[in-house]
């Protein structure tokens, strides 16, 4: 899938299946609903979820846990818009 499927995937009620919890939780937080997205990925071990976990800290305007999660994933803290980085998250999963 590419990230144009993936936004066009935006429009349905529920992601596409196959998707890892990282996927899961970026397709959640672009329909809007930052609670699941978040609860997606809040336990989920290694860096690529926390760099998403970071992301969505960022997104809430928790600047201090965004950075914690950005460190744990072995990231510099993302300065670009929310947009920007969510189409680099997604892209950069979906590969």
């Amino acid at each position: 899938m590419d990230l144009a499927t993936f936004k066009q995937s935006l429009k349905s009620d529920a992601p596409p299946s196959g998707l890892t919890l990282a996927l899961q939780a970026l397709w959640w937080d672009a329909k809007g609903d930052w609670t699941k997205a978040h609860d997606l990925i809040n336990d989920e071990p290694g860096k690529d979820a926390a760099r998403v976990h970071a992301y969505l800290h960022r997104k809430e305007g928790d600047e201090g846990n965004a950075r914690y999660w950005y460190g744990t994933a072995g990231a510099a803290f993302y300065e670009g818009t929310l947009d920007a980085e969510w189409a680099e998250l997604a892209a950069a999963r979906l590969k």
